[in-house]
């Protein structure tokens, strides 16, 4: 299989830049009940309330307490143990229980820690959520966009499925369509090892202590 190459993300704004979410085509969904709908946007609803509090907070709030007050949304919006084993691949299964534990740890953190370090400021934001869904065979778009103070919303679109804990997002798209998994899959694999994963643990707790300056481990 060709390699491809990953997205050119360094023009857009660094707070979109998330390190911590399979470009998906869909239509939009012609009837749905009203209930399944809310029941699949309410987890991204959570996590949009919970990021404008954190912006709301700034620098001035301690990483640490920042981290704590979002992991919550970020634990009850996304289905972390699918991302990783999406983004690590056919090498998950061959990898030995406790660094499956081990990673699925540290990718928590990571998450929590981009989301924090991302969305650090205030500046007149608002996070809309658009009313429809997009199919996408099994999975539901949830559409969302960052609106700012002024200039163009930028739409930040969140790949749901359902799981035995309900709804969860298993992909972010910004843009509608740079997938935040395909992004980091490249970046996970380049650090695995056929059974090892010790590498991209590693590197995932540098960038959560770089991230939080210290204060997350």
């Amino acid at each position: 299989m060709t390699a491809r190459r990953s997205p050119d993300l360094s023009g857009l704004p660094r707070r979109l830049l998330l390190a911590f979410a399979l470009a998906v085509v869909g239509v939009p969904t012609l009837a749905r009940a009203a209930t399944d709908v809310a029941a699949i946007q309410a987890p991204i609803a959570a996590l949009d309330t919970a990021l404008l509090a954190a912006m709301h907070a700034g620098k001035e709030t301690p990483f640490k307490q920042r981290f704590d007050a979002l992991a919550p949304a970020i634990d009850g919006a996304f289905d972390l143990a699918a991302i990783l084993r999406i983004s690590v691949g056919t090498g998950w299964a061959a990898l030995p229980a406790d660094q499956q534990s081990a990673a699925l740890s540290v990718f928590r953190r990571f998450t929590i820690a981009s989301y924090v370090a991302n969305f650090d400021k205030f500046d007149g934001e608002r996070l809309d959520m658009l009313p429809a869904l997009r199919e996408a065979g099994s999975e539901q778009i949830v559409q969302t966009k960052l609106v700012p103070a002024s200039g163009t919303p930028t739409p930040l679109d969140y790949v749901m499925r359902q799981s035995e804990n309900g709804w969860r997002a298993v992909d972010v798209l910004l843009d509608g369509s740079i997938s935040r998994v395909a992004v980091q899959r490249s970046d996970f694999r380049a650090l695995l090892h056929p059974g090892d994963a010790k590498s991209l643990i590693e590197s995932l707790q540098r960038k959560v202590g770089e991230l939080s300056g210290g204060t997350v481990s």
